[in-house]
């Protein structure tokens, strides 16, 4: 209650401050930089008894700092989240998990050895490919903690600490990124939300918090992602290549009862571009498992194909409707159907809708948003409306849901229904 009642008080003063005060950042002169940052508060709740969770879903005041700093020749950013979480211990630092109470968003190096040559050195948050909250060749670390207790939707990007090289010659742009040590995704792990365990046939949580084993042998637990993109006629065309990791325990090691990171290749493409009033995209790839040869071993992910088709235009004035069709296929279903639990098994195809509705009020001072995933093969749902309210230039109240059901225990949003959550944050920004 005392760490509560420190975290409003000391919101309630940079409200007041940015009431008055436009948000801008800060001039360092002598570094010849800028400093920028925000102050963030949130709480949510959960709306079902979770036998494995707290009742609070979410609890913490974070500030983070930026510094940028352009010289002749290189370009330097850095950005850091220091934060109180009331939920978790903080006594120990783990970067690649974003857990501590410090998280290292940014630390990289910008310079351009060449006329067409960039490169950027150290911890980034690296994106690519065309979808909505939805991903196929963007293979760079998500933090789907975050995004599903209500943080700021920009924490699902997790960073990479990885070496990007972009090559702009004529013919196409050419983007190459090595990550020398794999950078899996901020997994569900058990300790803030509950989950599907499949080793005792229910659900987890805090009982059965996730250690993987993580791949390390030197050498061989890196990754490396390609991208080759080109304008033509006004559409964005892209192909793209990764090999590296499943990016969450997707596997299981039975001798040592401990999930696990199989070996993954990904070959894709994706087109994006004007399609009557509105954009269009669709994007494709295949998924090869490589420890997976015939579909045959339980403990290891079978290989998919996967497609994405996306539409979005403004319906209305301030008004933007957007949807989305994801297709993952599975290969070798036959082999795999015959050691997969009846009750548990996946389908062949997977499929699943998406909508998204964003109403600009108020001069655009207010948003009401609505992000819908629905599986009718499933049989699942997740939905995350949200409300926010520029109280000034650096003021920022928001207050949303994570909405999840499904019929069945087992399913991706199924699993996920008793952090059905409510949150509410104010956020002043310099």
């Amino acid at each position: 209650m005392k760490s509560c009642l420190f975290r409003y008080l000391l919101l309630t003063v940079f409200v007041s401050l940015g009431w008055f005060a436009p948000a801008r950042a800060i001039e360092l002169s002598a570094l010849d930089a800028t400093l920028h940052g925000f102050v963030d508060a949130r709480y949510g709740q959960r709306l079902q008894n979770d036998p494995y969770q707290r009742d609070d879903s979410l609890g913490e005041t974070r500030l983070q700092l930026g510094l940028n700093r352009m010289g002749d020749l290189t370009t330097l950013n850095l950005r850091a989240d220091f934060y109180y979480d009331d939920l978790v211990d903080q006594d120990d630092i783990v970067l690649e998990e974003g857990r501590g109470w410090v998280d290292l968003r940014e630390a990289s190096l910008l310079f351009s050895p060449h006329d067409i040559a960039d490169v950027k050195l150290g911890r980034q948050i690296l994106t690519w490919g065309t979808g909505d909250l939805l991903f196929i060749n963007d293979l760079f670390p998500k933090d789907w903690q975050s995004f599903f207790i209500g943080r700021d939707e920009e924490y699902l990007k997790a960073p990479s600490d990885a070496v990007l090289l972009s090559l702009f010659p004529a013919a196409l742009n050419i983007d190459i990124v090595y990550v020398p040590r794999f950078d899996p995704d901020r997994y569900i792990r058990g300790e803030r939300l509950s989950y599907w365990n499949p080793m005792v046939g229910s659900l987890a949580g805090r009982n059965a918090v996730i250690d993987p084993v993580m791949p390390d042998a030197a050498g061989t637990d890196d990754e490396v992602a390609l991208r080759l993109s080109k304008n033509i006629g006004g559409y964005e065309v892209a192909v793209y290549g990764y090999n590296g990791f499943w990016k969450s325990p997707a596997g299981f090691d039975p001798g040592s009862g401990r999930a696990t990171f199989p070996a993954l290749s990904v070959a894709g493409a994706s087109l994006r571009g004007n399609v009557g009033p509105g954009i269009g995209n669709i994007e494709i790839g295949y998924y090869d498992s490589r420890d997976e040869d015939d579909g045959s071993d339980p403990f290891v992910p079978n290989s998919e194909m996967r497609l994405l088709i996306g539409y979005e235009q403004e319906v209305v004035r301030n008004v933007m409707l957007g949807g989305q069709y994801y297709l993952e296929a599975m290969q070798d279903y036959d082999a795999y159907d015959l050691t997969a639990s009846a009750a548990t098994a996946r389908d062949e195809y997977r499929q699943l809708l998406t909508l998204r509705l964003t109403w600009l009020l108020m001069n655009q001072n207010l948003t009401v948003s609505l992000f819908s995933y629905v599986s009718p093969t499933d049989d699942d749902y997740y939905l995350r409306p949200a409300i926010s309210y520029k109280l000034s230039d650096a003021v920022l109240l928001t207050t949303g849901g994570n909405i999840f059901g499904g019929e069945k225990e087992h399913t991706f949003f199924g699993q996920f229904e008793n952090n059905t959550n409510l949150y509410a944050g104010v956020r002043y920004s310099f």
